[in-house]
Parts: C-alpha cells; structure tokens; sequence
C-alpha cells in the first residue's frame, strides 16, 4: 500500500502540483521534547518501506519540514505522521484544484491531513509497536472526502482505514486506467452528467 501512495503521487499528482509558500519548521518531535526515547529514524525508517512516505511528502512545496531538529534521533512515528497530514494534505489540494479549479476550504485540507496523519501513523505505530504521545492528538471529526469527490485523496484514506483487513486481496480501481488527473477530471464530470 506504501507503494501504491508512491505510484500515485508520481502519476498523477506531482505533475500537477503547483508553486506555492515557503517550508516551515514543524513541531518539535517526541524524542526532542522532555518525554523522549522513543523509536527512532535511524533505528525504523532507513532501511523501511515507509521511508517512501517521507520522500514523497519532500515533494509537497507548502507541507511543513519534519522536527527543526532533523537527524536520525528524531522519533520515527512523529516523521511518519508529519508526512502522511503532508501527503493528505497535498493530495487534496491538488486534486481540488484540478478539479473545480478553485481553493478547497480549509476545513476539508484539516480534515484530510488529521485522518491521513492518524491512519498511517497508527498503521506504521502497530507495526513497529512504536506508540508515541503525537497520536493521540489526532481526532478527527468532519466528513472525509469520497471517491468520487477526490478519487486520489478520498481512495487513500479508505485504504488506510483498516490496512490490514483484506490482506490477499490486491487494491483495483478505475484510476489505474488513467493517465493524469485530467483524465480523472473528464471521467469525473462524465459520471456527473449521467447521474
């Protein structure tokens, strides 16, 4: 499923992504803070799958940096989850964007980053048994975007809900036939025209 996020990001939604304000720190990482000795980068995310998550978070130009005190002492799970609200976040703007051709409200971009931060982060957190106190700060509770509202964003969250539910069977949908979020965009008003 990592992968998957991989494909899609470099597919669909880096060709689209547009300019925009300069990176900012984020906040300080568990193992920066007075609670620390959690798992760290170097110990979970170097050799890792997940260390995709992180990469393909790098490319979203507004998304925040992981802790300011960046280096493999920072806790694993923090990075995991400052990239998955990054990726959420991206993901759902960019498709907005090329959708509707307007902002999305900052409500839906909250709402997008908070659930992708918390399933992810819980999904890489139970796997490496890496609980850290960031968490337990993520609650969400407005309505998440769907399939046909954002294909990309709303798949992504569905995915990651329970990612261990259906292990052996493999994920299909109708975006593996696209090309481009163009593509999505004239499948998307066709299927709203004959609705």
């Amino acid at each position: 499923m990592l992968g998957r996020i991989v494909y899609f990001h470099a597919l669909f939604i880096e060709p689209a992504l547009l300019p925009s304000a300069a990176r900012r720190p984020g906040p300080v990482c568990c193992n920066h803070g007075p609670d620390s000795g959690r798992s760290t980068v170097s110990e979970l995310l170097m050799d890792s799958a997940w260390a995709a998550l992180v990469e393909v978070a790098a490319t979203l130009p507004a998304h925040d940096h992981s802790c300011p005190m960046a280096n493999g002492a920072c806790c694993a799970t923090c990075r995991v989850v400052v990239a998955a609200a990054a990726i959420g976040a991206g993901w759902a703007q960019t498709e907005h964007r090329s959708y509707q051709r307007a902002e999305p409200a900052e409500k839906l971009l909250r709402s997008c980053r908070l659930m992708a931060a918390a399933r992810l982060g819980r999904a890489f957190a139970t796997q490496h048994v890496a609980w850290c106190p960031a968490l337990d700060q993520l609650t969400v509770w407005e309505a998440l975007p769907g399939a046909e509202e954002l294909p990309l964003t709303g798949e992504l969250l569905a995915l990651w809900a329970n990612p261990a539910a259906n292990p052996h069977h493999p994920v299909a949908s109708w975006l593996n036939h696209c090309t481009g979020l163009d593509d999505v965009r004239r499948v998307l008003e066709t299927r709203r025209t004959y609705s």
